[in-house]
């Protein structure tokens, strides 16, 4: 069951739909590029796009999910995991996480308190045209890098008739992260675009909302696919960061292995725990259910609860892991595209950290997932114990390597379960790339890419394809690769 959350029914007034007659919000994560595109009305004339601005399926008739007559689409149903009425001057801001474990100390200033209610200044004018913003998004938020203090982010807030619910320092982002509230209802893509006329802005995006990548659900059969001996099997000292739920360290796999632990989200209740026990257990467990690189410590981010998370939480995270001077970091879960995200991304890569992220578990015909499909991110995608394909895997392009994921026994809760998903070949990759890290520390994270990539034990079609990438990990072929 997932865990208890707040289901919004997302609605508009009709002057809001009026006011951006061009303009489509949608959670539809099937929409092309080229769809968005001709929402945004950003596609040449005669490139393809009806006079509603859909993309046109065969025969012109315009595609699925597309607006029409200038409707405004919002999501039906969303799960809003930290609600801000806006007549609450203490909503709790989630990005303020605070860190536990070892007496590390390491607890950020709290959050400042969010602003209460705000006015709506007449005659904004918008600095380009909205765009359509795909994928699951929080509704009535934007994030925003600002560049200046508070006083410049509260006159921001003042000048587009928005509320501050929470800011911080981004290290990854390299200035201040604000999360900006929407209270009267204006649709986030009309925002954004009313922010862009603001030279004190600096990216603007969604709050977007990424998920846990696991599937549906015998000894873990994953160091013979990827040619590891188990009792050789070392990634003493590989600090890594794991970024997913919260995990129970009383499970005896997870014995000695965190090294520090750090909650994105403090105002959330912690009720599932099993996702990310098993990713950590995979990655270094110890006792019967041993993982890839016993040894390795785990610095645990929790970002995740019922499954789900959102942009600002995951980026706060992602600063903690930075701040601990890890060499690989694992992403088990996958959303839409976000510029925040991506640029944390390559600053992190850009400071020699390995990056892993599951490639997704939403079909052959999904769209790609994020952050798996950056550059600079090594993309995970799930095999069974006979090396075939995990049926519901993402397929495209941006799927770097293969590993086993597909029904595998993972310490999970108190106890351990059988667990399938891409989310656990991201773990199994991550403890794979800890032991040969802990062979040769000095080795660069493109090194290790490149080796990953000249070794994998080719799968379908020949070379790099859209459903396994290079093919299966050979872990001790890739440790004998020289760069």
């Amino acid at each position: 069951m997932a865990a208890k959350a707040v289901i919004l029914h997302a609605a508009l007034l009709a002057a809001a739909i009026v006011a951006a007659p061009v303009f489509a919000q949608t959670n539809d994560p099937n929409l092309t590029q080229k769809q968005l595109d001709c929402l945004n009305r950003t596609t040449a004339a005669g490139g393809g796009c009806d006079k509603d601005g859909g993309a046109k399926g065969n025969g012109g008739a315009p595609s699925s999910g597309t607006a029409t007559g200038g409707a405004v689409f919002l999501p039906a149903l969303i799960v809003d995991l930290f609600p801000n009425p806006p007549a609450a001057p203490q909503a709790p801001a989630p990005s303020g996480g605070t860190s536990s474990s070892n007496g590390s100390g390491n607890t950020p200033a709290p959050a400042p308190t969010p602003s209460g209610p705000v006015t709506v200044p007449q005659g904004l004018n918008m600095a380009e045209p909205p765009r359509a913003v795909a994928g699951e998004f929080v509704p009535d938020e934007v994030l925003v890098t600002v560049d200046g203090d508070a006083g410049v982010v509260q006159q921001i807030a003042n000048s587009f008739g928005l509320q501050v619910r929470s800011q911080r320092q981004s290290r990854l982002l390299g200035s201040t992260l604000v999360r900006f509230g929407i209270t009267d209802g204006r649709p986030v893509g009309v925002v954004l675009a009313q922010l862009a006329a603001d030279g004190r802005t600096q990216r603007r995006e969604p709050n977007h909302i990424y998920s846990l990548q696991q599937a549906a659900g015998i000894v873990n059969y994953a160091f013979d696919r990827i040619a590891l001996d188990a009792k050789q099997a070392s990634g003493e000292n590989v600090r890594v960061a794991v970024i997913d739920t919260g995990i129970d360290d009383t499970n005896p796999a997870l014995k000695g292995v965190i090294a520090d632990q750090y909650d994105a989200m403090p105002n959330v209740p912690t009720e599932k725990r099993d996702h990310g026990t098993s990713v950590d257990g995979l990655i270094a467990g110890v006792g019967p259910l041993e993982g890839i690189a016993p040894g390795a410590k785990i610095y645990h981010a929790r970002a995740f609860e019922g499954g789900k998370s959102t942009m600002d939480v995951i980026l706060s995270a992602l600063d903690w892991a930075a701040e601990q001077n890890v060499r690989i970091i694992n992403m088990s879960f996958v959303g839409p595209k976000n510029d925040l995200l991506g640029t944390a991304c390559r600053n992190a890569r850009a400071l020699g950290m390995v990056l892993v992220a599951a490639a997704g578990n939403n079909g052959p015909k999904a769209p790609y997932g994020y952050p798996a499909a950056f550059d600079g991110v090594i993309a995970v995608t799930a095999t069974d114990a006979k090396d075939g394909l995990m049926p519901q895997a993402n397929r495209g392009a941006y799927v770097f390597i293969s590993a086993p994921g597909v029904e595998m026994v993972a310490p999970s809760g108190a106890g351990s379960d059988v667990v399938t998903g891409t989310s656990f070949a991201a773990a199994i990759v991550s403890g794979a790339i800890a032991n040969l890290i802990h062979a040769a520390p000095d080795r660069s994270a493109d090194d290790i890419e490149k080796a990953l990539a000249a070794t994998a034990k080719d799968l379908g079609p020949k070379g790099r394809d859209n459903d396994f990438g290079y093919g299966l990990l050979d872990i001790r072929a890739a440790e004998a690769a020289k760069e």
